[in-house]
């Protein structure tokens, strides 16, 4: 890079990275939101019973860890393949990552719900569960699919999972947050260094736990069913949603005037460009498991899918089916077809909206994934119902029983934002002092 061009540069990063505590942010109301939110959630408790708020708490705290997730993936991402492009959006996801303390301290009410009742959530805790309530034969200590899978799928393990999952992920935002901030002040590029190699290191980690926790939380409601690519499914909708959420930083910084200056047409059509690598990745992973199911036609596979398409008592198709299918349109034809021009990548405003769609059937992909399951637990034991529910039952379904889980996004969500609202003014707005800073900030393809 030319002398000037490093001048034009380093003025204009001095300019951007004034402290970001100028302009004041509504983090009260954030908090506020939030502790409304999951008030509101735990009155739910006493409207409709333990086992569909635990549903609800279970939706938003997966959503939620797995966006926070998908940060600190996308930052380990930056590091190791030392982009330039990305540095001066990689501030807010650092602010993001400051969450995963607060989600950690959420997810105990599941945790102390587990312990107080084995059978309310994960029915793989209690072995003296009695299938044949939903359908089966015997208890869960005499299923030998249980048995196979018991040094795994028990209350201590999945506990101590949980744990050290939460810690590593706390420790390496720690670290990169540190490197991050600590290079504004003294500039040394031995914080790039040691970026890189935590990123080297917490890849492998990240993708380890991330698959593990997906199993235990939301794979093993259902610890019959079988599947190699839920981990991938899981990772490529925590990037997708990390991205979502990335975009909308972007326009919110961009309307505050902050990002004005700093940010170019290159990088829309970049983190355009990744939002779309996305969404061909997450469809290949999904039509890659439900095909390879489909085709295999095993009985401990496929039973995952007949239950969110068709109703196992009468063979219609119940309300899962209809779901799936905006799933299918919703999760890929559309946002394939959205993102696919240059100009809707460069477009603020379509990538805002595109934002909030993605955001929102990620959130749908969770609770097709998480409440099925309650049919097969709970819901079969308490109303008599056959393996799903007719297409009549739809609207019901939805109005009473995703209330709850509404009101837990908004207040985990809230408590989200307040975190990375809190942490927004503790450092400059970009990395000034970042060596790929001059780079980023004169991106071009």
């Amino acid at each position: 890079m030319s002398s000037a061009s490093s001048t034009v540069s380093a003025s204009t990063a001095a300019a951007a990275g004034a402290p970001a505590a100028s302009k004041s942010t509504p983090a009260g109301l954030a908090l506020a939101v939030g502790v409304i939110g999951i008030v509101l959630t735990a009155a739910g408790i006493a409207v409709s019973g333990g086992s569909k708020v635990a549903f609800s708490w279970l939706t938003a705290m997966t959503f939620w860890t797995g966006i926070t997730i998908g940060m600190l993936m996308l930052i380990m991402i930056h590091h190791i393949f030392d982009a330039n492009w990305s540095t001066v959006i990689r501030r807010q996801f650092e602010h993001g990552v400051s969450a995963f303390k607060w989600l950690a301290l959420l997810f105990i009410p599941l945790v102390v719900a587990a312990v107080m009742d084995p059978s309310l959530l994960w029915k793989y805790f209690n072995p003296a569960y009695d299938l044949g309530s939903i359908g089966g034969h015997g208890t869960v200590g005499e299923d030998v699919l249980w048995v196979k899978k018991s040094g795994m799928l028990n209350i201590n393990f999945f506990i101590g999972a949980t744990v050290v999952s939460f810690l590593g992920w706390i420790f390496l935002a720690s670290r990169f947050r540190r490197n991050s901030f600590t290079q504004d002040s003294d500039g040394d590029a031995k914080w790039t260094i040691s970026s890189r190699k935590w990123a080297a290191a917490g890849i492998p980690f990240t993708a380890v736990t991330l698959t593990l926790c997906v199993i235990l939380w939301v794979k093993a409601l259902d610890y019959h069913w079988f599947s190699t690519m839920y981990g991938v499914w899981f990772f490529a909708n925590c990037v997708r949603a990390a991205l979502a959420v990335g975009v909308l930083m972007m326009c919110w910084l961009w309307v505050r005037g902050d990002y004005k200056g700093v940010l170019n047409t290159n990088h829309w059509y970049s983190i355009g460009m990744l939002s779309f690598a996305f969404t061909v990745f997450w469809a290949y992973v999904t039509f890659s498991q439900y095909f390879l199911i489909w085709n295999a036609n095993v009985p401990e596979e496929t039973f995952w899918y007949n239950l969110r398409e068709i109703n196992l008592s009468t063979g219609e198709a119940n309300q899962w089916k209809w779901i799936g299918m905006l799933i299918l349109f919703g999760h890929f034809f559309f946002p394939f077809l959205g993102l696919i021009s240059y100009p809707a990548k460069v477009s603020k405003k379509w990538m805002k909206f595109m934002a909030y769609w993605i955001l929102t059937i990620v959130m749908v992909d969770m609770i097709y994934n998480i409440w099925p399951s309650k049919k097969v637990t709970v819901d079969m034991v308490e109303s008599g119902h056959a393996y799903g529910l007719g297409v009549g039952d739809a609207l019901p379904f939805l109005a009473t029983h995703q209330l709850w889980t509404l009101t837990a996004i908004i207040g985990v969500g809230g408590i989200w934002i307040w975190a990375y609202l809190k942490s927004f003014p503790t450092a400059k707005l970009i990395p000034i002092r970042d060596p790929r800073i001059g780079e980023s900030l004169t991106y071009h393809e």
